[in-house]
């Protein structure tokens, strides 16, 4: 099944087994000993029902993640492990500013991720399993460098990058801390999603939109609070979720991820149930492939036995999610039309 994923970090989906090998080599002690033990320790980490516990797992990826080579090696699985699955389009993104500790400049980290896709892309391609991957660049909305890896962005746009993100605690570190570096994108006619929805409610998803600008929402999950269904049945939006319907703007939902942290009680009870039928731009993606021990297919496949999502409303899920792309028409266009509609015809 051709598939398309929108929102994936980086230094949540390494394999552990290439932790174990890194953290052996710079001396770095990991709560569990071997790949298969240090697999349930993060899964069993991140399922805590805390957005706060669920990001403290990071320091163990992050901590391998310091170096060229090592960056460059773990962007590489990554790109042919989403290949594996299926995926035909990602976007994956990361903070550089996390990877600076060893003396790595933003630049630097950017580029040994740009090597690590190429060389995922072409080991993907020769496997027969081709991948278009592209970098979204994270600035962490409790820090001050949003500016500089806005510019970062820019600079790179052409060379692999494709848009910027913040993320991080969304409470107590609203979006619009972060103006400066929006308002720039703006002017350079960049893309950018905002992880907001998530942790916190209604005020986080007004203030990415209408103060921020964002292109796309990181979750978004929240929005639900703004939708009321009667007991007969009806459903009546409110002025935010009508606005965010309306435009079109693409919900990077996350259902596994967001039962961990605590955003949605199941996956049987996962608002992307309703959003599909009331027919918002809603996409499906893996969050932290790691933490949430999932992929692309797992994740479909909860929503194809948990909610009942058939062939014919996966496609849709994965032609909103290249629609909502932050790559030129033409090329979202010939994916649908060549990939994406031809893959699901031939599993019909």
């Amino acid at each position: 099944m051709p598939k398309v994923l929108l929102h994936d970090h980086l230094d949540g989906g390494l394999r552990p087994q290439t932790i174990v090998e890194l953290s052996a080599e710079i001396g770095h002690e990991l709560p569990a000993d071997g790949a298969e033990a240090l697999a349930d320790w993060f899964a069993e980490s991140a399922d805590s029902g805390s957005l706060v516990r669920y990001l403290e797992t990071f320091a163990h990826t992050v901590a391998v993640m310091q170096t060229a080579p090592a960056i460059t090696r773990i962007a590489r699985e990554c790109v042919t492990d989403l290949a594996e699955d299926g995926v035909v389009y990602a976007e994956i993104r990361y903070a550089p500013e996390l990877m600076i500790e060893q003396g790595l400049t933003p630049d630097q980290v950017v580029a040994a991720v740009q090597a690590g896709f190429e060389e995922g892309m072409a080991l993907a391609a020769e496997a027969g399993t081709p991948i278009v991957a592209r970098q979204l660049l994270t600035a962490m909305r409790h820090q001050a460098m949003s500016r500089e890896i806005a510019e970062l962005a820019v600079s790179w746009r052409d060379r692999g990058v494709t848009g910027f993100d913040i993320a991080g605690a969304e409470a107590g570190f609203p979006p619009t801390r972060h103006l400066d570096a929006f308002e720039y994108l703006r002017r350079e006619n960049a893309h950018f999603t905002i992880h907001a929805g998530e942790a916190f409610g209604l005020p986080s998803i007004w203030e990415a939109l209408q103060w921020c600008g964002a292109d796309r929402l990181g979750h978004g999950v929240r929005i639900i609070d703004d939708i009321t269904v009667g007991d007969d049945g009806s459903v009546t939006l409110g002025r935010l979720a009508s606005y965010v319907r309306d435009k079109r703007i693409p919900l990077e939902m996350c259902p596994s991820s967001n039962v961990q942290t605590g955003a949605a009680p199941s996956i049987a009870e996962h608002p992307i149930g309703l959003l599909a039928d009331l027919r918002f731009r809603v996409t499906v993606n893996t969050d932290n492939r790691l933490m949430s021990r999932t992929s692309m297919t797992e994740e479909m496949w909860q929503l194809h036995t948990q909610l009942d999502f058939g062939l014919d409303r996966l496609e849709w899920l994965t032609t909103n999610a290249m629609k909502s792309a932050f790559t030129h028409y033409d090329k979202r266009y010939a994916l649908i039309t060549d990939v994406i509609k031809p893959g699901y015809a031939a599993l019909r």
